[in-house]
C-alpha cells in the first residue's frame, strides 16, 4: 500500500468526480485515507452511471411486480419474464450516449455489444434487437457524421454478431446537436429454470476473467458518462471502448455452454467500470468477498497500473465464479472457443475486496459500500418547475390560422419529407433483420416488431417509443404517453403488453429544472405502467446529456416494451389489404395541434403544451382494438402518432400501393383532424361485408368511432381533392432521409 505521504487529497477526489463530502465518507468507511487506486474505485462505483445516486429514490417508486416476473428490476443483469410453455424472455435497454457523441462508430457498436452481454449472461440467447436514436439538426455536417457513424456501428456489430435488428426509431431536433442519444435494446430467450445469476458465494470457489484481454480503452468510462459534454470531452477518447463482434459471438457460445454445464455459481458482464464493478456487485449480492490478483489478468499493454486494470472497460469480457473442483471444465469450454479463461482470484467470507499486484496489496475495500443498495450515496435532489412549462400552456389553437383546402397538399408534402416522419429505410437497410435464429412472423409491416420464439407457437412483440417533444412540454403526461404508445403499438400488432424496460435520458440532475423533468417523467411512467399492468423490469439512467452551449436535451425516457402474441394467426399488420375496404377511425378526433410535428416544424411554433391525452380513454381504445382483432373483424390496424392521421393513412397505403379516399369532420379544424397528434386513435380497415358486425361490436362497447372513407385507387384523396399521387408520396417518403443525409 502507498505511504501516507503519497496519499491523494480531497482535490484529487474532486478531479475524479467525487464530492468533498463523499471523500469524507470514504475515509469513514475505510477508517483511513484511501490510496489512489481505492479512490479511483469509489469514483467510478459512486458515479451516477453505476450508483444511480441521484435517481434511485424515484426509481424505487416504479411498479416492479407481476405474476410473470422471474427476475425483478435490479436483481440480475436484465429483467426476466415468463412467456409460458416453460420459456422466459430476458430483455433490457441501455444508453451509450457520451461515447457515441465523441466516436459514433465505436460508441454505438460497443453499446450493442454491451446490451447483448447483459442478455446472454442471464443464460438467454439473444434473438432480436431494437434501437432508439436521437440526433441534432440534420443540415449540420456534424449531425450527418454522427448519424452515419452510429448507424454503421450498430449495423456492423449486430450483423457480425448474428442478431437481427427488427425495428426502432430515429428522431431529429436541435437540442441533440451536441448530445446524440444512442439507446440499444435486446431480447433473448431461455428455458425457465436454466437462468444464470450475477452473484458470488462459496468460500474457495474460483474467480475467472474470460473473453478478451484487458486494455486501456474505456478507463473512466462510467465517470465520463456522469458529466456534461464540454469542448474538452474529446480529450477523453480513451474512455470510448473498442468492440469486436466476432469475439463477442465466441463469448456468447462459450457463456451459454458453461451455464448449461452447471459449474457456474455466478456470471456477470464486465461493462461499466469493468473488473471493479463485476467483483463488487457479485460479491455484495452473494454477501461474500474476493481476493483478486491483478497480475493474472490478461492485458493488451505492458505495465498497466492497478487502477487501469480495475477500471478498464475493454469489451467482450465476463467475470465468472466457478464451483471449486470444476475449474478444469471452465477452462476446457473456453479453450474450445479459443478465449482467455484465467483464474484471477477466489471467493472469501470477508465481504471485502482485496486486490493484489505483484504480491503487493494495492486496494482493500468493502464490497457492499461500493454498490447500489449498499453503502453508495443516495441523494434527494431539489426540483423546481421551469418557467417555460406555464408559458407552453398559454398556447391557443385559435392563434394559428387553419389550413385551407388548397394548402393541405403542401403541408402533407412537407411532413412526408421531414426526417422525423419520412421512412427510415436508409437506416434499416444497414441492419440485417433476419440473421440468426429468429424469424419475423411475416414480412408485412406492423406497429411493433413480431418475432417468433423457436420451440413455441408464441412470438414476442417488442417496440421502443418516446416522443421527447411531448415529454419536454409536460414530463408527466408525455412519459405516460410514451408508455401508452408502446402498449398501443403492441396491441395493434395483435400482442398483449407484458412489461417494460426504460432508458431515462436527461440533463444535469443538479439543475432543479432538469430534475423536475425527471421526477415528472417517473410519475407519468408509474401511473401508465399501473394502468397497462406492465411492470418495470429495469433499464438505465443517463444523466448529464447537456452542454454549456445548448443546455439539456429534451427529457427522453425511452420505453422498451415486451408483449406476447400467443397465436400467430392473430398477428395484425398496418397495411391496407384490398380496394373497397372501409376505413374507420377508432377514438375521438380532437381540435388539437399541440406539440405536433405540424405545428413545431411546419408552423415553426415551438411553445405548445403536450397533445390531448386521457389514460382511461387510451385503455378503452386498446381494449376495443384487442377485441376487434380477437373477433377477426378488421383487416389492418395502425395507430395515429407522429405526423397525425393523414400520415398514418399514407403509411398504410404504401406496402401494397393502395390509395384511399377519405373525408374530414366538419366539427374539427382541418389541420387538427389531419395533422394533430391527439392520442388514443387508431386507423383500421374493415371488409365491407363485415360493416354491420363491426359497428355493432363497437357500439356494444360504447367505443367512439367514425367511418372516414375507403381504400380506393392510386391517389390519396381528401374530401374529393387529390393531395398526392400514391407513387409521388411513396417516392419522396422513402428517399427523403437519405437525400438529406447525402447533401
Amino acid at each position: 500500500m502507498e505511504s501516507i505521504d503519497n496519499l491523494p487529497t480531497v482535490e484529487t477526489a474532486k478531479k475524479l468526480g467525487l464530492l468533498p463530502e463523499e471523500y469524507d465518507r470514504i475515509q469513514e468507511i475505510l477508517g483511513r485515507k484511501p490510496n489512489f487506486t481505492e479512490l479511483s474505485i469509489f469514483s467510478v462505483m459512486w458515479s451516477e452511471h453505476c450508483s444511480y445516486k441521484n435517481s434511485i429514490v424515484w426509481l424505487k417508486t416504479l411498479p416492479k411486480d407481476s405474476p410473470r416476473m422471474l427476475a425483478k428490476a435490479g436483481e440480475e443483469n436484465a429483467g426476466l419474464v415468463d412467456l409460458g410453455d416453460g420459456l422466459g424472455c430476458a430483455f433490457k435497454i441501455e444508453s451509450h450516449n457520451h461515447p457515441s457523441a465523441l466516436e459514433p462508430y465505436q460508441g454505438a457498436a460497443t453499446g450493442v455489444g454491451g446490451i447483448n452481454r447483459d442478455i446472454f449472461t442471464m443464460g438467454a440467447r439473444p434473438i432480436a434487437q431494437l434501437n432508439s436514436l436521437r440526433f441534432g439538426n440534420i443540415e449540420l455536417a456534424k449531425t450527418k457524421w454522427l448519424v452515419k457513424g452510429v448507424v454503421k456501428g450498430i449495423g456492423d456489430y449486430g450483423n457480425a454478431f448474428g442478431i437481427p435488428t427488427v425495428g426502432g426509431e430515429v428522431f431529429f431536433d436541435d437540442c441533440y446537436s451536441t448530445n446524440p442519444l444512442v439507446n440499444a435494446f435486446s431480447a433473448g430467450i431461455l428455458k425457465v429454470g436454466t437462468q444464470a445469476s450475477a452473484t458470488s458465494y462459496g468460500v474457495g470457489n474460483g474467480v475467472f476473467i474470460v473473453g478478451s484481454a484487458t486494455g486501456k480503452d474505456g478507463i473512466g468510462g462510467a465517470s465520463f458518462a456522469s458529466e456534461d459534454i464540454t469542448a474538452k470531452s474529446s480529450e477523453k477518447l480513451p474512455a470510448v471502448q473498442v468492440g469486436d463482434p466476432f469475439q463477442e459471438k465466441l463469448l456468447l457460445e462459450a457463456s451459454l455452454e458453461i451455464i448449461e454445464a452447471g459449474c457456474v455459481i455466478g456470471i456477470q458482464d464486465m461493462g461499466a467500470a469493468g473488473i471493479i464493478c463485476s467483483t463488487s456487485e457479485m460479491s455484495a449480492k452473494g454477501e461474500h468477498g474476493m481476493i483478486i490478483d491483478l497480475s493474472k489478468v490478461p492485458t493488451r499493454q505492458a505495465n498497466m497500473q492497478p487502477f487501469e486494470i480495475l477500471l478498464s472497460e475493454s469489451q467482450e469480457r465476463m467475470l465468472i465464479v466457478v464451483e471449486k473442483g470444476r475449474e478444469h471444465e471452465a477452462k476446457r469450454i473456453f479453450d474450445k472457443w479459443d478465449l482467455n479463461c484465467e483464474q484471477i482470484g477466489v471467493v472469501t467470507d470477508t465481504k471485502r475486496l482485496e486486490f493484489y499486484q505483484d504480491g503487493q496489496l494495492v486496494a482493500d475495500v468493502p464490497a457492499d459500500d461500493l454498490v447500489l443498495g449498499g453503502g453508495a450515496p443516495v441523494y434527494h435532489r431539489e426540483y423546481k418547475e421551469p418557467a417555460y412549462f406555464q408559458e407552453f400552456k398559454k398556447f391557443s389553437i385559435d392563434s394559428v390560422a387553419d389550413l385551407t383546402a388548397e394548402e393541405l397538399p403542401k403541408a402533407f408534402d412537407f411532413l412526408m419529407n421531414h426526417p422525423n416522419i419520412a421512412s427510415k429505410k436508409w437506416v434499416a437497410e444497414q441492419y440485417d433483420s433476419s440473421i440468426g435464429r429468429a424469424n419475423r412472423n411475416t414480412n408485412a409491416p406492423s406497429d411493433a416488431a413480431v418475432v417468433k420464439v423457436h420451440g413455441s407457437q408464441k412470438s414476442i412483440v417488442i417496440t421502443v417509443d418516446c416522443n421527447s417533444r411531448y415529454v419536454n412540454a409536460d414530463p408527466e403526461e408525455g412519459c405516460a404517453m410514451a408508455v401508452a404508445e408502446a402498449a398501443r403499438n403492441i396491441v395493434c400488432s395483435g400482442g398483449v403488453p407484458v412489461a417494460i424496460t426504460n432508458c431515462l435520458n436527461f440533463g444535469n440532475p443538479y439543475v432543479p429544472e432538469v430534475y423536475w423533468q425527471f421526477v415528472g417523467a417517473i410519475k407519468g411512467m408509474k401511473k401508465a405502467c399501473l394502468a397497462f399492468e406492465t411492470p418495470v423490469t429495469g433499464g438505465n439512467v443517463s444523466f448529464y446529456n447537456q452542454s454549456s452551449d445548448e443546455g439539456p436535451v429534451f427529457p427522453t425516457p425511452t420505453i422498451g416494451m415486451l408483449g406476447i402474441l400467443e397465436d400467430p394467426s392473430m398477428k395484425m399488420t398496418l397495411d391496407f389489404k384490398k380496394e373497397g375496404d372501409l376505413i374507420y377511425l377508432i377514438g375521438q378526433a380532437v381540435n388539437d395541434i399541440a406539440s405536433s410535428e405540424y405545428v413545431y416544424s411546419y408552423k415553426k411554433i415551438k411553445a405548445t403544451p403536450a397533445p390531448h391525452f386521457n389514460l382511461e380513454t387510451e385503455q378503452k381504445v386498446q381494449k376495443s382494438i384487442a377485441g376487434l382483432i380477437g373477433a377477426r373483424l378488421i383487416q389492418s390496424a395502425h395507430d395515429v402518432s407522429d405526423g397525425g392521421l393523414l400520415i398514418t393513412l399514407a403509411e398504410s397505403s404504401f406496402p401494397r400501393k393502395l390509395g384511399f379516399s377519405v373525408q374530414g369532420d366538419a366539427h374539427i379544424r382541418r389541420d387538427a383532424f389531419w395533422f394533430g397528434e391527439a392520442q388514443s386513435r387508431v386507423i383500421v380497415t374493415v371488409d365491407a361485408q363485415n360493416k354491420a358486425t363491426f359497428e355493432s361490436f363497437l357500439n356494444q362497447n360504447n367505443q367512439v368511432f367514425s367511418l372516414i372513407g375507403e381504400v380506393a385507387g392510386k391517389d390519396m384523396k381528401v374530401d374529393g381533392q387529390v393531395v398526392s399521387t400514391l407513387q409521388g408520396a411513396f417516392d419522396s417518403y422513402h428517399s427523403a432521409l437519405e437525400t438529406a443525409l447525402m447533401k
